[in-house]
């Protein structure tokens, strides 16, 4: 079956339907550098309201693994790639990455050109994108309109618990990844997870020793209402934030954020950590970033920038037990040379314990 994706300034291209057959959507299209990690792209709830161009040529060759789903569910709107995988080789896949996508109601489209798809949002940067039965769209504007996906969690409150436990985190989910409350309790943690939008006494009466913003999808600037949480929980509790809780953090203390041109989304970006010199490779998946020029007035110093244009990656407060970085530190999929975060952060905890106890 055709399917056609159409971007906002016209530029079309025909593949084949895959996934869910009868879907035609809208969105922004951006572009995942990664060789590896579909799975775990495609069900990152960073990804809500996107079109995933995957660059590797060949996708889903080892199958869909269950265990590695960063989210209950399928996240993305589409799938693009350029080869589709029609076997898959793997001892721990359960089914097909086409069977996955069907059963998620998520469409996709394989056989175009994504070394071309890629270049043109390189050029031109991110756009709006239809995928289409029809290789022409009449109204574009309003073909494209697309309401972001309630943004709400559909729960009260989650708790994880280890035997092992030193600290308990509140994390505030906006659109957390599995595996950022994997690492939490791999290093020590109990974590209970809260909607983004529960007050500071709900917060207060979990008792936590630190507070940890998650990643999530869509501008910053949509967040507003969670801001005055966020400089009042700083101001009582250690508070680390990832991605899209790095950007609030930010935002929180008076600093602005602004739009990549075509984001940060792969496995191999180069952080340099300004304290120590040092160099990582990292795991990133972002559309904005935070303006390193709106800093200056803020009590908020640059750690850590990305090695290739520079944008901030890493911040922290000068007073108060406060840090961020841009890029995810718990990978899945990606290097682990991020992973010293959470023990930065279990620091943090352990001086604020002192201090209070």
């Amino acid at each position: 079956m055709k399917r056609y994706l159409i971007l906002e300034d016209g530029t079309t291209f025909a593949g084949q339907a895959f996934g869910d057959l009868t879907k035609e959507v809208s969105g922004e299209v951006v572009f995942n550098t990664g060789m590896t990690g579909y799975q775990e792209a495609i069900t990152d709830p960073s990804y809500t309201n996107q079109l995933i161009t995957f660059t590797y040529p060949l996708i889903g060759n080892y199958g869909i693994d269950q265990n590695r789903s960063q989210s209950l569910k399928a996240t993305c709107t589409a799938v693009i790639v350029h080869q589709l995988a029609e076997q898959s080789f793997h001892y721990t896949s359960q089914e097909s990455l086409d069977n996955f996508l069907k059963t998620q109601q998520i469409p996709g489209i394989s056989g175009i050109d994504t070394r071309a798809l890629t270049k043109h949002l390189r050029q031109h940067g991110t756009m709006a994108g239809i995928l289409s039965k029809q290789a022409h769209v009449t109204n574009f504007a309003k073909a494209a309109q697309q309401t972001l996906t309630e943004k709400e969690p559909a729960y009260q409150t989650q708790y994880y618990s280890t035997n092992l436990a030193k600290h308990h985190v509140v994390l505030i989910d906006f659109g957390v990844k599995q595996a950022i409350i994997d690492n939490l309790l791999a290093h020590e943690c109990s974590v209970d997870v809260v909607p983004y939008a529960s007050d500071f006494t709900t917060i207060a009466n979990l008792n936590p020793d630190g507070i940890l913003l998650s990643n999530g999808p869509a501008n910053p600037t949509d967040y507003a209402d969670s801001l005055p949480l966020i400089q009042q929980l700083q101001t009582h509790y250690p508070l680390a934030g990832i991605c899209l809780g790095h950007q609030l953090f930010a935002l929180a203390n008076g600093a602005t954020t602004y739009q990549l041109s075509y984001g940060h989304r792969g496995l191999n970006h180069p952080v340099k950590n300004l304290i120590t010199g040092k160099t990582i490779m990292t795991s990133q998946n972002h559309g904005y970033a935070v303006a390193a020029d709106s800093l200056a007035t803020t009590p908020l110093q640059v750690t850590q920038v990305e090695g290739n244009d520079g944008s901030v990656e890493g911040l922290k407060h000068e007073t108060l037990p406060a840090i961020s970085v841009q890029y995810h530190p718990e990978a899945n999929p990606g290097p682990s040379d991020g992973n010293s975060f959470f023990n930065q952060f279990n620091q943090l905890m352990t001086e604020g314990v002192l201090q209070h106890a």
